[in-house]
């Protein structure tokens, strides 16, 4: 064989090993891809079943295939957030953002994370973000000022939105809440009552007059609701919000006396309000529902029923 021949043959030989390689490379990644979609298609299953620590085990293998996926970040944010482990919730959420700073689920999953920490203060910065990509979001936005006691600010919104002609049922009754807020008023009610079995009613009102203690308002807003004085209930719950209006369990008692008076209106009012302060606590969840149920049976609002019993039964379903 001369040399002409054999230097053919070698350039073909290092053609075909190179096709062969770049054919390998494709099949690889080829079987990366399918790995990467068995994996992740498994975490979804996992947290759709509330298996959320297996979902991020299959997410960090899905992690350990493409380091910059933005759908595993938001995932293994989404998770977190079901186990309560906020700060890991909020590191993958802030590197899905990096990514797409403009994504309005990413966004809104944000809120939910602040949201669930307390921090309205940061959760409204992001929800202004969010607003400025869609105002429908406004809404939203009025809440979580009313939720941060920012009051003036959720009205200045409100007014904003009523220029704008875009007000929406949940804007109204925010604009209510507001409105009974600033006409609250002590109401002295003549009833008479039984003695608890500690204390008189009248020494556990003068002690939270002096010390402000939720404890004592509880045991207060308890008797009351033992001894069916809904009225009373009703003012004194409402006045509590005044002093504690992220506690949800006020907002439903108040909602309940109101349903009792039969003033559906402004139970609803108060009820789609502190249902949003419920966070991680189906009991009370579900309670707020069939109290809302109560309210639109009273008004003879079949749709809304339907709706909320819905809703309750989606529950009693993830329990």
């Amino acid at each position: 064989m001369n040399l002409k021949k054999l230097h053919n043959l070698f350039l073909i030989g290092i053609a075909l090993c190179t096709c062969f390689s770049y054919a390998q490379n494709l099949d690889n990644q080829e079987v990366q891809d399918l790995k990467f979609q068995e994996y992740f298609f498994e975490a979804l299953k996992q947290t759709a079943t509330n298996n959320y620590s297996k979902a991020i085990e299959n997410l960090e293998k899905c992690a350990a295939i493409d380091t910059v996926s933005l759908a595993v970040d938001f995932e293994f944010s989404k998770n977190y957030l079901h186990l309560k482990k906020y700060y890991e919730a909020e590191v993958f959420i802030n590197n899905a953002l990096a990514k797409d700073p403009e994504n309005q689920y990413l966004l809104k999953h944000k809120v939910s994370i602040l949201k669930a920490e307390r921090n309205y203060k940061d959760a409204i910065e992001t929800q202004k973000q969010l607003v400025k990509i869609k105002p429908i979001y406004t809404d939203e936005l009025v809440l979580l000022y009313i939720q941060n006691r920012e009051f003036s600010e959720a009205e200045n919104l409100i007014t904003e939105i009523e220029d704008k002609a875009l007000t929406t049922l949940k804007i109204r009754r925010f604009k209510t809440y507001l409105t009974n807020r600033k006409k609250l008023k002590k109401k002295e009610t003549k009833t008479a009552i039984n003695q608890p079995e500690d204390s008189s009613i009248e020494a556990l009102k003068n002690s939270f007059k002096k010390n402000k203690d939720f404890k004592t308002l509880l045991k207060i807003l308890s008797y009351e609701l033992e001894n069916n004085l809904f009225e009373l209930l009703q003012v004194d719950s409402k006045n509590a919000l005044e002093l504690f209006p992220a506690q949800p369990i006020l907002y439903q008692l108040n909602g309940y006396a109101l349903n009792k008076l039969k003033k559906y209106n402004d139970a609803i009012d108060v009820l789609t309000i502190g249902i949003d302060f419920v966070i991680d606590n189906n009991e009370m969840e579900l309670n707020f529902y069939n109290q809302l149920i109560i309210s639109y049976e009273g008004l003879n609002n079949t749709k809304e029923v339907l709706k909320y019993k819905q809703k309750a039964a989606q529950l009693k379903q993830a329990n």
